[in-house]
Formats: C-alpha cells, sequence, structure tokens
C-alpha cells in the first residue's frame, strides 16, 4: 500500500511538471532585437497616477537585459506630438508604425490590471498587477509577454502581550498603509520578476554585461 501511494505521489509530480508551461522564445531570438520602445501603459485601475509612477519604474530592468531604451518621457511628448495622446489610441496603433517614429525594432506595450489597496480592518492588501506584452516592429507578432501581480500586506512586528494591543497596532498600520500606499516597490518587484532570464522573462539583449567567469587556466610562473 505504501508502494502504491508513493507511485501515486511521483506520477503526480512528473504530470504537473510535464504540464508546465515553457515560454517558446524563437520568434524573439529570431527577430534579433537591439532597441525596445516603451510606450504609455493602459490604465484598467481606479487610480489615476498609476501610469505615471510605473513608467518611472520600467526602464531599468528592460536596459539590464541589454536592450537599447527610449527615454519614456521623451517617447510619451513624440506620440503626443502625432496626435496619439491616449495610451488606449497607442496601443490600438500599428506596431510598425510606433517603431517607424523611434527607428525601434519592437514595442513593449504593459497594462495596469490593478493599482490599489483594499483596507480589511485589521490589515490593508496592496496588490499591483500588471501584463506585459513586447511586438515585432517588423511583423506587428507577439515575442513576449508575461503577467505579473504582486500583494503586500503590512505585519506588525511588535509583542505587546495583549491581544487587544496587538490589534489595535495593527488597525493603526493598515490605516497608515491605506492613507499613503507604496506600490513602487511592488512594481520594481513584478517588473524584475517578469523580466528576469532565466525565469519569466526576455533573453539577454547585444548590450548585456557578459557574466564573469572564473579564470581556471594554472599558474604557471616558476616560483622563485
Amino acid at each position: 500500500m505504501q508502494v502504491l501511494k508513493k507511485f501515486i505521489i511521483l506520477l503526480s509530480i512528473m504530470m504537473t511538471a510535464s504540464c508546465a508551461v515553457q515560454k517558446d522564445y524563437s520568434k524573439f531570438r529570431a527577430a534579433n532585437l537591439r532597441s525596445i520602445l516603451i510606450v504609455p501603459v493602459v490604465n484598467r485601475s481606479v487610480d489615476v497616477t498609476a501610469p505615471e509612477y510605473f513608467l518611472s519604474t520600467i526602464s531599468i530592468p528592460v536596459a539590464e537585459q541589454g536592450y537599447y531604451v527610449f527615454p519614456v518621457n521623451l517617447v510619451k511628448r513624440v506620440l503626443e506630438d502625432d496626435g496619439l495622446s491616449d495610451a488606449d489610441l497607442v496601443h490600438s496603433a500599428p506596431t510598425s508604425k510606433l517603431c517607424d517614429l523611434f527607428g525601434a525594432d519592437a514595442v513593449l506595450y504593459v497594462s495596469i490590471e490593478r493599482w490599489d489597496a483594499q483596507y480589511m480592518i485589521v490589515t490593508t492588501q496592496v496588490t499591483v498587477d500588471l501584463i506585459y506584452t513586447i511586438k515585432d516592429g517588423k511583423t506587428g507578432d507577439t515575442l513576449w509577454e508575461d503577467h505579473q501581480t504582486m500583494v503586500y500586506s503590512p505585519q506588525s512586528n511588535q509583542n505587546s502581550g495583549s491581544p487587544m494591543a496587538t490589534l489595535i497596532v495593527m488597525a493603526v498600520q493598515a490605516a497608515i498603509t491605506k492613507a499613503d500606499p507604496n506600490y513602487l516597490p511592488l512594481a520594481q518587484q513584478a517588473n524584475a520578476k517578469a523580466f528576469t532570464y532565466p525565469g519569466h522573462g526576455i533573453p539577454p539583449g547585444p548590450y548585456a554585461t557578459p557574466i564573469a567567469t572564473p579564470n581556471t587556466t594554472p599558474n604557471t610562473t616558476p616560483t622563485q
């Protein structure tokens, strides 16, 4: 009976592993990207300030993967001058048109699905939910996409010995977090998780910093 149970557990693990979704990077590698254009993000949340805050977090993780990234504020102004002042209009425009405006190889589209803080009496749950998509500037094909959700709830580290006092401290912390939630760390964590490779992210580009390898060449310098 024990052997049968172990076999069932092993079979379950193998089936779970076989069902894991692996990203297909064949189109991404074939596109041979050197530059990525980050356009204004579509905001599905109720926070009107979310797009501006998020844009301040996205350039660095993409650039660190080895791709040239156009300055996001400059991109926004150029698009506005071209009649694309609304993010939804930008996302619905042909990818090739956007790339032609800047000479970019691909476009990164981001949609903010959630950017909110929900108050729950003794805690506040801060949530950032993001969808990322990179499309080829020539064909418009989707080269890569990812979806990240980050959640934070403040935890009380104080142990007063009194359950009532602990609840009061937790309630105060929850109220403070609700009044002024800090979304940026969550957005930065989501970006890091989305773009890190190997993992969910994109393969290193032509400007990526080579990973240093230890020098294993034996020292042949004669001793004195």
